[in-house]
């Protein structure tokens, strides 16, 4: 279920054109039985493949622990096949929007692998959902520094951070003033008052931008699905072959040996 619904979404083409390359796998033993392409569909509205997929995209990202301790969050948009319609009384016409939901995701600066994500609904709050995403991605790494956007500054994000060993360099906005002391209060005087070097750090989290713009450019930026849950798990697929593809480019470029599940994690 998981390699058939994952390798639909590596291909990019419809589920029509991508049986041949399921026969493939079967023929080269990756799979014992070829689906159905109505059976993808199915698999992939699935809510158990959900908790499948997140836990695969943890170990895809575990060889690369050990290069680099510094990490950046954000956010953005998978379009969907749903449209929002209403009528604009102003000026008399009636209008329309796609849908889309949001992939919130914390990665590494220097590799870009995806090590936590969440997938909410297109109105959910980005400041929310740093704290699960540190403590996700601080379970299986050191880390040192988390860099993120204003969308994210606040005091119970800054604290998050610091209580996970962390720096946070999260960008401040105009109305802050640092109230509340703590970390908060501190980075709040660190990005007035030593600002360029507070940007050397910010900065950082240009390569979660990167990483999006990797995931978009070879995965597409849109979803087939059509139910909350499949658009879901369609998105989760496309984060877990982002991250096979940067462990495979690691592989060659840092002559990374990587091992899946070692026998401590299986026991």
């Amino acid at each position: 279920m998981v390699f058939s619904a994952t390798f639909k979404v590596y291909s990019t083409v419809s589920a029509r054109r991508f049986m041949s390359d399921l026969r493939e796998a079967k023929g080269k033993g990756f799979i014992s039985k070829t689906p159905h392409y109505n059976s993808i569909f199915n698999y992939l509205e699935n809510p158990e493949l959900t908790p499948l997929l997140k836990t695969l995209i943890t170990e895809s990202s575990l060889p690369l622990k050990s290069v680099g301790t510094n990490f950046a969050a954000d956010s953005s948009g998978f379009m969907t096949s749903r449209y929002s319609r209403w009528f604009d009384h102003k000026y008399g016409v009636e209008k329309t929007k796609a849908d889309w939901v949001k992939c919130h995701i914390m990665c590494g600066v220097k590799t870009n692998i995806v090590t936590a994500v969440e997938i909410h609904d297109q109105n959910a709050n980005d400041c929310k959902q740093l704290p699960a995403l540190a403590a996700a991605t601080a379970h299986n790494f050191t880390m040192t520094e988390v860099s993120a956007d204003k969308g994210y500054a606040s005091k119970a994000n800054a604290e998050a951070i610091a209580a996970l060993g962390a720096t946070p360099f999260i960008s401040m906005q105009e109305r802050h003033r640092g109230t509340g002391g703590g970390k908060w209060g501190e980075m709040y005087y660190y990005f007035n008052f030593r600002k360029q070097e507070f940007l050397q750090h910010y900065h950082k989290r240009s390569n979660v931008e990167s990483t999006f713009s990797m995931m978009k450019r070879k995965f597409g930026d849109s979803l087939r699905s059509k139910t909350d849950v499949a658009m879901t798990n369609e998105t989760l697929c496309k984060v877990l072959c982002h991250n096979l593809v940067v462990l495979i480019h690691e592989m060659y470029e840092l002559g990374i040996d990587p091992v899946f599940w070692n026998k401590a994690q299986v026991n």
